[in-house]
């Protein structure tokens, strides 16, 4: 059986995530993944999925959740790729999903400094995905998500989330791997001393405490209330509270 276009995605970038700097993945005790994921609603017995962690230099951690219930039509995959907590490099975040006969997908770097108040950060940082960000934008078949203000608030600028069309999904890669690319060299190349504009370790630490809280919150985003349900509450609470771990 082949692999659904979702997990395709997922698993090219987290396989070059992992590749890129020799990460180790987390492991439970019985050796299974970092979370696994269970079923707690009727039409579908045992497992749906798990969260999966990986660690090492120079990531903080590298967290992924795959839930996939074929009774609910629902391929779901998440990786979210988590640089230290007193670093201004962003996170990167990919998310690809099918429901039923459609796709969507979710794409950003995370923002570690205030944008409004940071141009040569903003410059820096995020201008050169521009010419990536307006491709993305323009490929037919693509439509809004359903994201709030306060949503879109604690993104980017240059986030892209959208429902597709099959082609579209399929087109779409290769905005992914721009976006992967320019956060490589970010990683590995740090934030310019101009760019950091004075910030100092604590001041990010605290800024990404406070931003993991309202990205991982119930309350913004409405997914985690429907993940409740389907794993427990349990299981949604532990993986909330993995991904709004700081590393200091």
């Amino acid at each position: 059986m082949s692999m659904s276009l979702p997990k395709a995605l997922h698993e090219k970038v987290l396989k070059a995530i992992v590749e890129r700097f020799d990460l180790v993945e987390d492991l439970a005790e019985d050796g299974g993944p970092f979370l696994p994921l269970n079923s707690h609603i009727p039409m579908h017995e045992g497992s749906v999925g798990y969260m999966r962690r990986f660690t090492g230099s120079p990531m903080f951690q590298v967290v992924t959740s795959s839930i996939v219930v074929p009774a609910l039509q629902l391929d779901s995959h998440m990786v979210f790729a988590f640089t230290p907590s007193d670093s201004a490099v962003p996170h990167f975040t990919v998310d690809s999903v099918c429901a039923g006969e459609h796709h969507a997908f979710h794409l950003d770097l995370i923002p570690r400094m205030d944008l409004g108040s940071q141009l040569t950060y903003m410059n820096e940082v995020f201008l050169p995905l521009t010419e990536s960000w307006e491709r993305g934008s323009a490929i037919e078949g693509l439509s809004r998500a359903h994201l709030s203000p306060r949503q879109l608030g604690i993104m980017s600028p240059w986030m892209l989330a959208n429902r597709a069309t099959e082609s579209a999904f399929v087109e779409i890669g290769s905005v992914v791997d721009d976006y992967l690319n320019h956060w490589f060299g970010l990683v590995e190349n740090g934030i310019s001393t101009e760019a950091l504009n004075g910030l100092s370790a604590s001041e990010l630490i605290e800024r990404d405490r406070r931003n993991k809280f309202a990205i991982f919150n119930a309350d913004v985003d409405p997914v985690w209330q429907r993940i409740a349900p389907l794993v427990g509450n349990e299981a949604a609470e532990k993986q909330i509270e993995t991904l709004r771990a700081v590393s200091a």
